[in-house]
């Protein structure tokens, strides 16, 4: 075997492949770095990594119950055409099940789980995708509700995912009531955004902030310094109401907020329901896009 550790950490550099895949290429090529790049290529593994700069801002979030196990995924890729592939929506649908399954603790452990009726990991079927679809695809992120009732709710092909989760008393938890309350709550949270679960759960540093900028706003429109915190206290309530899920006004019915929604629910069919945690997730949040220059693209072929 003439190379080394460093050698293997070389490779992987170069081409981004597994270090098992780079060491077998090196031992395969007697140590030789060009022919080891040669041998990945031949294999697929190269090319598909030489995408791997490109930027996956497209894509779908998956979110699924299986087993009573809540999961939820992004998967990104270059394009919305790719998005809309069979094999892309299959891909990320199967990367949810692997979660509600096998609970991984991160995506490096999700990517070395073994993935559905294959021989492969996901980070394997990962890479397979990437020659097949002919474009950059990463798993971005994930979470998963092991106890509990959780619903999930996939809006406009997976543009939105939402999944919710309850604890519920057992006298009411296979009630069809609770499984629409789930959708109603995720289609809340998917079309007003809340960051937050209740008031309580906002830092107190955020609120701080929040209660000085009503503070200056106040006294600039000339408010009277003993009308100052009153008024404090009555905006950061409606500053609530905008970020926290059970202070919001219900969308169904706005006259009450989610929480007393939840306590009608649960009081009309005898039983508790209390809404634990959510996560929502839309497709490329975050990720700067690249932005074409068409012209300068066009003007720079013909030079």
């Amino acid at each position: 075997m003439n190379f080394t550790a460093k050698d293997v950490q070389a490779l992987r550099e170069m081409t981004g492949v597994g270090m098992m895949k780079c060491k077998e290429a090196l031992t395969a090529a007697d140590g030789d770095m060009n022919k080891a790049v040669e041998i990945l290529r031949e294999k697929g593994l190269a090319a598909a990594t030489k995408k791997a700069g490109r930027i996956a801002a497209e894509g779908a979030v998956s979110a699924i119950v299986k087993d009573g196990v809540g999961a939820i995924v992004e998967v990104n890729c270059e394009t919305d055409f790719a998005a809309k592939n069979e094999k892309f929506t299959g891909f990320a649908e199967n990367v949810a099940a692997v979660v509600a399954d096998k609970a991984p603790a991160d995506l490096d452990a999700l990517l070395a789980l073994p993935y559905p009726n294959s021989e492969v990991t996901v980070d394997g079927m990962l890479k397979e995708n990437i020659l097949v679809i002919g474009e950059n695809l990463k798993i971005r992120r994930f979470d998963r509700y092991g106890e509990g009732v959780s619903v999930p709710y996939v809006h406009m092909g997976g543009k939105i995912g939402v999944l919710v989760n309850m604890e519920v008393s057992d006298n009411i938890k296979d009630s069809e009531q609770v499984v629409t309350l789930g959708k109603d709550l995720a289609m809340q949270i998917a079309a007003m955004r809340p960051t937050y679960l209740c008031s309580k759960c906002v830092p107190a540093e955020e609120v701080a902030k929040e209660e000085e900028i009503i503070r200056t706003q106040a006294l600039q429109e000339g408010k009277p310094e003993k009308a100052i915190e009153s008024i404090i206290k009555g905006r950061i309530n409606k500053f609530y109401e905008e970020i926290c899920l059970l202070s919001q006004p219900f969308v169904k019915e706005n006259k009450i907020s989610v929480s007393q929604h939840v306590a009608n629910v649960a009081k009309e069919l005898g039983g508790q329901i209390t809404v634990k945690a959510f996560t929502r997730y839309e497709k490329g949040e975050g990720i700067e896009k690249k932005e074409d220059n068409f012209a300068a693209e066009v003007a720079g072929m013909v030079k």
